[in-house]
């Protein structure tokens, strides 16, 4: 810019006035609307808070369970104790179907000198196909003893080499061998999605968030898999009954622990990489997905070397690594945990444990470890010794033509048979909904696990800052653990006009930009009261570093967190806006009215606060999700929605039930999406919201820009 024909006044006032306006946006650019930094000591905290208190309460759960088991000494004892591990194990994993045909069919034969294998499907479920291959040795006599291979977290299922190592050790040693895809791996993959397909993971908590969602735990489809693998064995002349194992690493290890536990037909299980204690795991990698997590497991005193200690003293052989992602000394604790209820059998030696030092692999040393188990307790003797052995191309063990089930076959997935699973719970939704308005509050306190606050509000004051037309005070405010919620009250300068609780996803400090809603509805002399709820803004990410589960950057192992301790994320949240109500009429007085508005995946969470204690005059709910249902209907959702959902809850109760609960006066629905993001048409909306004759107000295809006076003309 040239200056240089302009007087020298000119030119330093021009030069004043540019640096002043730098220095206003540069001081508005700087403007910190955190709370937290100023408080040296909470620092690096908050992000964990959500994980913490669900862990704490976890912990505590563990405590009683430790104490319930150290209590048992003799084998009358551990009796008891296994009865009612079963029939909560029962309970928890959900009712199994009835046995249908299995329908095998053979696909395809492979020679090798010492052994056949049998490329084949059968149904576990109607029409709910399982791909296998079953490794038969050659120059046997007699029948024979069968293991059970379950694959662990890979694309391709029981094809990946480690797998068809210890597969064709196994054979090898003269062991029948069937070895099945899990569902989403191998050729059971579900999902074209990218999204989803990016991890196996994926593929079970994907769907397995919605078959909790339901009611069941997605385990259940996992091991119903691996007993009707036995049932299948049993269809085979040359398979011994009275001679099955199990085995299984990583995610294998997961399914050969449940199955050993929940099938009595299992002689011998050697979970490999897996076994290891919810207190340890907790406070490492954090819940895995979804079939690894239990709906209410450690409320109901289940903890992983329940697994082992249930089959007592059936002969048990955990196999793990030093370096694991399941930790170590958890996988110790177990071992010498459910040695003690063999001690009590007398068969102290049929519990057994063999570790090597390595990350989350398979060993040499392991697989010989798992070679000799077997051979002695299966009554197969031999070497133990591991031999190097031919791997097949995964084209070569395909059963499939098109090596994928839904393209060569259709038939269920996971997704599907969830549907038809909640279908037979539901009926209609005029009964659900009839049924649910009875005593709702008792049953939305039930399922979601929420507990009144403590009376008395620690608050503090953190320093206020001004802006043209109100000031912005910050605070922390106790939450219903030991944790502080951050909150910024913006107060117009002059008397306000009304008091309004807003709830945005995006955490505080969006909302409250220059622009955004809550800084229009300040100047309107709204007094605003912006916080971070759990999961939001500076109490946001950060809880669990990665690890399995995490899909679309949602921390969905978070969520199985509170799935396992039955204290849901909504009822945390739903306990922090009762704690925030308070704060703000004792600050208001009792008599000045408060209203509340929420924005995006918060108003689930709204909803279930104001049916457990509505303290509010006038709700309004910015782009709501619908309902739960089209979660479960959804087979591509927005991950972002499981975390404010309610395991268990649609069978009893959906989002529509606590809307309806309100007077329709009170209520507003402005922009209502499903569960893939996507607008709900007005007249459908009022049919899904419809309560008696009159609908809720519902109004849709606002923009953005006009929320603040949507609300405007709503709250007055």
């Amino acid at each position: 810019m040239n200056l240089s024909p302009y007087p020298k006044k000119a030119v330093l006032l021009v030069i004043a006035l540019v640096g002043s306006l730098c220095f206003s946006h540069s001081a508005a650019a700087q403007e910190d609307l955190s709370v937290f930094p100023y408080w040296s000591y909470e620092e690096g905290t908050p992000s964990k808070s959500l994980y913490k208190y669900l862990t704490q309460r976890a912990f505590s759960q563990l405590e009683n369970r430790r104490q319930a088991v150290e209590k048992l000494k003799t084998k009358a004892d551990w009796e008891k104790r296994q009865a009612e591990v079963r029939a909560k194990l029962q309970k928890i994993v959900g009712p199994f179907p009835a046995k249908t045909p299995l329908n095998p069919v053979i696909t395809g034969t492979i020679q090798r000198e010492d052994f056949t294998v049998e490329k084949l499907y059968f149904e576990s479920r109607l029409q709910y196909y399982v791909t296998a291959a079953l490794f038969l040795p050659k120059n046997r006599s007699g029948k024979l003893p069968a293991i059970v291979y379950c694959s662990g977290h890979s694309y391709n299922g029981f094809r990946q080499d480690g797998y068809q190592r210890i597969i064709l050790n196994y054979v090898k040693k003269g062991f029948i061998v069937l070895a099945f895809d899990p569902i989403g791996q191998g050729e059971r993959l579900q999902y074209d999605d990218e999204v989803v397909k990016k991890s196996a993971v994926n593929e079970h908590s994907y769907p397995g968030a919605q078959s909790f969602i339901s009611g069941l735990s997605p385990a259940n489809y996992f091991i119903w898999d691996g007993i009707r693998s036995v049932d299948y064995l049993l269809t085979r002349p040359e398979v011994d009954p009275a001679r099955i194992g199990i085995a299984g690493r990583s995610g294998g290890g997961t399914q050969s622990a449940y199955i050993a536990a929940m099938d009595d037909r299992i002689v011998a299980a050697a979970p490999e990489c897996y076994i290891t204690t919810f207190d340890k795991l907790l406070r490492s990698k954090g819940p895995q997905d979804a079939e690894q997590n239990l709906l209410y497991g450690l409320e109901n005193g289940i903890d992983i070397p329940d697994y082992l200690e249930v089959r007592a003293p059936k002969p048990t052989l955990i196999v793990a690594t030093t370096m694991d992602i399941f930790s170590i000394q958890g996988a110790r604790d177990a071992y010498q945990e459910a040695r003690r209820a063999y001690q009590a059998y007398g068969k102290a030696e049929a519990m057994n444990m063999v570790e090597d030092d390595a990350g989350h692999a398979s060993t040499a040393k392991n697989r010989e470890a798992s070679y000799a188990f077997f051979q002695k307790y299966l009554n197969n003797p031999g070497s133990p010794a591991d031999l190097d052995v031919e791997l097949f191309k995964d084209q070569e063990l395909f059963v499939t033509p098109t090596g994928l089930v839904r393209n060569s076959l259709k038939g269920e997935t996971l997704f599907s048979l969830n549907q038809k699973y909640t279908q037979t719970l539901l009926n209609n939704r005029d009964k659900r909904t009839a049924e649910a308005g009875k005593n709702l509050r008792e049953k939305v306190v039930a399922l979601t696990g929420y507990e009144k606050p403590a009376s008395g509000t620690d608050v503090i004051f953190s320093g206020r800052m001004q802006r043209e037309q109100y000031a912005i005070e910050k605070y922390l405010i106790k939450g219903a653990g030991n944790y502080y919620i951050p909150v910024l009250w913006l107060k117009p300068k002059n008397k306000a006009t009304k008091t309004l609780l807003l709830l945005d996803e995006r955490g505080k400090a969006t909302a409250a930009k220059t622009g955004e809603w809550a800084d229009q509805l300040a100047k309107e002399g709204y007094e605003i009261i912006l916080p971070d709820l759990s999961g939001t803004g500076e109490l946001g990410a950060g809880y669990l570093k990665g690890g399995d589960s995490v899909i679309e950057g949602i921390p969905i192992n978070l969520w199985f967190t509170g799935v396992l301790t039955h204290k849901s994320l909504v009822a945390v949240r739903a306990e922090e806006i009762e704690i925030l109500t308070d704060f703000i009429k004792k600050s208001t007085g009792p008599n000045q009215p408060l209203a509340v508005s929420a924005f995006g995946t918060l108003n689930a969470d709204l909803l279930h606060a104001v049916v457990l204690k509505n303290s509010f005059d006038q709700i309004v709910l910015l782009n709501p999700l619908i309902s739960y249902q089209s979660i479960v209907d959804g087979k591509h959702y927005k991950t972002k929605y499981v975390l404010s959902a309610v395991a268990g809850a649609l069978p009893v109760y959906d989002l529509p039930d606590l809307a309806t609960a309100l007077p329709a006066d009170k209520l507003l629905i402005i922009n209502p999406v499903d569960a893939s993001g996507e607008g709900v048409r007005t007249d459908k909306a009022k049919t899904i919201y419809r309560k008696g004759n009159s609908p809720v107000n519902i109004r849709q295809d606002v923009k953005p820009d006009g929320y603040a006076a949507e609300i405007k003309s709503w709250v007055r």
